[in-house]
């Protein structure tokens, strides 16, 4: 660029010549400058873009995994109608376990309905001044199955516990019809405000979409 610039001002010398005044000279130089200048410019400065620092944060991997976050802990609805397994070993999608649910449609409680929320701390409605910061996190990713297929999970999601110290938000997705077969779903969190999670995953579903009730796996969920 320098190499560029003294040439073409020694040329721009040589056409003024040495018939001018060192006034006149000076100002052909001078403007023969100017023209180089917005002949020739500089790149512009690459633009850095910032990577996200949030790593994987999971929620269920395999059984007693110490990188398990969060606890099944908030039985909602018809509560006495779901067996929990979470040490099934029943074709886990990876690893050696993998979570059983058998929901029956006996609405034991005349709730016709049934859930469970994975709470930070254990037992967490609102009431506790802890929870986790996910901000960062542009999805939540799990696996699941029917045991025959054609069962029906009226509503995943996360956040949505209210109270004195409730979620920051929520995201959810469904109904869910399954397949016998593992399919990876995921919640899209990208305009989430999560700085203060507590529920941290969830399922419900109801006698109504199951009539004859329903058993279902899950496996590999996690925050990405």
């Amino acid at each position: 660029m320098k190499i560029l610039r003294l040439f073409l001002l020694a040329t721009a010398i040589a056409i003024v010549g040495c018939g001018g005044s060192k006034t006149e000279q000076a100002k052909d130089i001078s403007s023969e400058e100017k023209k180089v200048s917005e002949t020739v410019s500089m790149p512009a400065e690459p633009v850095l873009l910032e990577k996200s620092t949030f790593k994987v944060f999971p929620i269920y991997t395999d059984k007693s995994s110490p990188d398990n976050h969060f606890i099944p802990s908030g039985w909602m609805g018809d509560y006495m109608d779901i067996k929990f397994n979470d040490a099934s070993n029943e074709n886990a999608h990876s690893g050696a376990t993998c979570i059983k649910v058998t929901y029956n449609n006996q609405a034991t409680g005349g709730a016709r309905w049934a859930g469970i929320y994975w709470q930070y701390p254990a037992n967490n409605w609102g009431g506790v001044d802890k929870a986790y910061d996910l901000s960062g996190a542009a999805k939540l990713s799990f696996w699941i199955r029917g045991e025959k297929g054609g069962e029906v999970i009226q509503e995943m999601k996360m956040g949505g516990i209210s109270g004195e110290y409730s979620d920051s938000d929520t995201a959810g997705i469904g109904p869910l019809t399954l397949t016998a077969e593992w399919k990876q779903y995921e919640i899209d969190l990208s305009a989430k405000d999560l700085t203060h999670i507590i529920g941290g995953f969830c399922w419900a579903t109801n006698i109504d979409v199951n009539p004859d009730g329903a058993v279902f796996y899950l496996d590999d969920i996690r925050y990405e």
